[in-house]
């Protein structure tokens, strides 16, 4: 019986399979559903707060994030005021220092974070009375102690400095202002309005952004409405504070015609290009989705999508290009960006255009936008398995006013988005023309200047602020140098400074380094030995990366990569034109082009610009006008047949031996970012000669 069944089954299985199919015809999709999401509950404390419960008893943990719902604002000479209150919130309370703070945190193996504009808990179930409890103490008692606000603002100078070494964070800072003038989405800190901000200022600023009036307490996880209630009155029932600040912002800039703006980094081999304008789109809105689709096909979705397939695959301009929509209370903005090559500059320019202008000049096509919201449906489907998405959904649904089933039909409504519908955004939101920002070399100006409507290029400095343009120098290459040799040696004839250096036989320095790429501390080992021996190691813990050297004659460079390499003929060459301690000072006799470009002003300052090229690199060193202390350099060489940038900074110079040295840099080679700080110098010590071999 057992085998007739069995028999019967494959034959009805073989039947199927058997019938005649018309695989021309594609299958129609399911209707997309109406999605089953549990609403949130809502309830409000006498005090102005709103809480928003997302009850889930799946895992025994609790989350509870205290948002603020004030109007940001313009901070202007004091900008970066709210994110560096951030930073210090989490600092101590007057119960407790940063120190116990931490360890009680650890201690319940708990998160406890905070911003400019909320605080967020998370825990488990059982150990939530004693997480609440350190947070209600944070909102009640917080403690901004001069010492860690001195700490916090050195770590920032030294963040500024990065920045001024990051293309990316150039061009972010550029698109911020152009988009939006006198708007918060401008705010961007600079080392003058960092200098300008106060201790008392972040105690203000505290005041005035933390308040229970028109913020939102979303509690997330294993608790019931009951207990949701209770923790709230009992935690920030009695919270009170100054009424909520609003106020409306000023319109985001309309762009008129294309628009080119400059940031200047000089010896950059690639530009940053970013196509941008602000968007009069608010959340919840009805072209939101649509739009999203739109940013989906352009270049929002991977590999597949226009700019990708035209700029990477096609013309093979860049690595990567992508666009992105970001719609918000506060401003909203579209923007297409990558890095590519200086000679494609141009073109890169020209193609990011036509791709705007190509998608709102046609339909596109029923592969690209299936396959876009398909990709839209599938995150979003994985984003409903965190609890925290459906609090951050009824979040949303107060703040933005939406109704109430906006998450759940969002599907219908990405599923009936059409092909005209994605044009008519195109249509509606690129016809003004774009803000097209450039960061990159100045020789790349002269490529760029047919793309603006008028023909004037804006020129911005690393923060989006007006640059200033370059001006003469006053003296020249050489007593620049003889100025920066002055100012090292703190000497003041010929005379001086030869018998200083002359009593300088050798010269170690033990350097630490991080990168936030980089999981562990790097140890750095670096020897001079007059008059022209060099010899370098890298190491991580116990294990050495790196070493290299130069005996005055030959050196070599060990990695784990490539084991050994001498150094070449060509290597060799430029080496013996740039050796010494100072090797500027030399300069004069050792073959090395070099001269004084002139006075260039970074972050409000102004520094002599030198360049030198030894035939292997092209550098651009930048001396302080005042002090004539070195500054920043810029080093750009081949390696491998790649060009390789290196962007160094100094800061922190100290005396060791009557010698200025700097004490911490900040370094980006290719993208990594390194921040380092010389550990210790030691001058006419014991050095051991097998460095050099």
């Amino acid at each position: 019986m057992k085998k007739l069944l069995a028999i019967a089954a494959i034959s009805a299985i073989s039947g199927a399979y058997g019938q005649q199919l018309d695989r021309s015809v594609r299958p129609s999709a399911a209707p997309a559903p109406t999605i089953n999401i549990k609403n949130s509950q809502v309830f409000n404390l006498s005090n102005g707060i709103t809480v928003v419960l997302s009850e889930n008893h799946q895992l025994p943990r609790v989350s509870v994030n205290l948002v603020m719902g004030a109007t940001s604002r313009v901070e202007g000479d004091k900008a970066g005021l709210n994110q560096l209150m951030g930073q210090l919130l989490m600092s101590g309370t007057t119960n407790k220092s940063k120190d116990k703070l931490d360890s009680e945190i650890d201690n319940i193996g708990a998160t406890l974070t905070a911003d400019g504009n909320s605080i967020y808990l998370s825990c488990l179930t059982k150990h939530l009375p004693t997480g609440i409890g350190l947070m209600k103490d944070i909102v009640y008692n917080p403690l901004f102690p001069e010492s860690e606000f001195n700490r916090i603002k050195k770590q920032s100078e030294s963040s500024l400095l990065s920045t001024q070494s990051s293309p990316e964070e150039m061009s972010s800072n550029a698109e911020k202002k152009i988009n939006f003038p006198n708007h918060p989405n401008s705010n961007v800190m600079t080392s003058a309005t960092l200098a300008n901000i106060t201790n008392q200022d972040i105690i203000d600023e505290f005041k005035n952004q933390f308040t229970p009036d028109g913020s939102y307490l979303v509690i997330v996880g294993d608790i019931t409405p009951a207990q949701a209630k209770q923790l709230a009155n009992e935690a920030f029932g009695a919270w009170t504070g100054p009424k909520v600040y609003k106020a409306e912002l000023n319109d985001p800039a309309k762009v008129k015609g294309n628009r080119v703006v400059f940031v200047n980094k000089p010896g950059a081999v690639q530009s940053v290009i970013s196509v941008s304008f602000p968007l009069d789109i608010k959340p919840g809105a009805a072209d939101q989705i649509p739009l999203s689709v739109l940013n989906g096909i352009l270049g929002g979705g991977g590999f597949g999508t226009r700019l990708m397939q035209n700029l990477r695959e096609d013309k093979a301009y860049t690595y990567g290009c992508y666009s992105d929509v970001q719609v918000t209370r506060e401003g909203s903005w579209m923007s297409a960006s990558g890095s590519f090559r200086n000679e494609v500059t141009d073109s890169a320019i020209t193609q990011l255009i036509y791709e705007f202008e190509n998608i709102s000049g046609s339909l596109v096509k029923d592969d690209e936008l299936s396959l876009t919201k398909s990709a839209m449906a599938g995150g979003f489907a994985r984003s409903l398995e965190s609890p925290q998405t459906i609090a951050r959904f009824a979040l949303n649904i107060i703040r933005n006013k939406l109704p109430e089933d906006y998450y759940k039909n969002y599907l219908r409504r990405l599923d009936a988005v059409s092909k005209d519908d994605v044009l008519e955004m195109a249509q509606k939101y690129f016809k003004n023309g774009f803000n097209i920002i450039v960061v990159g070399d100045e020789a790349v100006l002269s490529k760029i200047s047919k793309f603006d409507s008028d023909g004037v290029i804006e020129k911005l400095d690393a923060f989006g602020n007006p640059a200033i343009e370059m001006i003469k120098a006053d003296i020249t290459a050489d007593q620049l140098i003889s100025n920066y040799v002055k100012a090292v040696t703190q000497a003041t004839t010929d005379k001086a400074i030869a018998k200083k250096l002359k009593g300088i036989k050798s010269v170690k320095q033990e350097i630490s380094m991080t990168s936030e790429m980089i999981p562990a501390e790097l140890t750095a080992v670096d020897v001079f030995v007059a008059p022209n021996k060099e010899a370098q190691s890298l190491s991580m813990g116990k294990m050495q990366i790196q070493s290299s050297f130069y005996n005055g004659t030959k050196g070599a460079q060990t990695s784990m990569q490539t084991g050994t390499q001498e150094m070449t003929v060509e290597e060799l060459a430029a080496k013996k034109k740039s050796y010494g301690l100072f090797p500027e000072m030399n300069y004069s006799k050792s073959g090395m082009q070099y001269s004084i470009k002139g006075i260039e002003t970074v972050n409000g300052k102004q520094y002599y610009v030198l360049e030198s090229n030894d035939g292997e690199a092209k550098k651009t060193d930048y001396y302080d006008k005042t002090t004539f202390l070195k500054y920043k350099t810029v080093t750009i060489s081949q390696q491998e047949g790649q060009t390789v940038e290196s962007e160094r900074i100094l800061s922190d110079y100290k005396d060791v031996n009557g010698i200025l040295f700097p004490h911490k840099f900040t370094q980006s080679i290719s993208g990594l970012n390194l921040a380092g700080e010389i550990k210790s110098i030691q001058v006419n010590g014991t050095i051991d000669s097998k460095m050099f071999e």
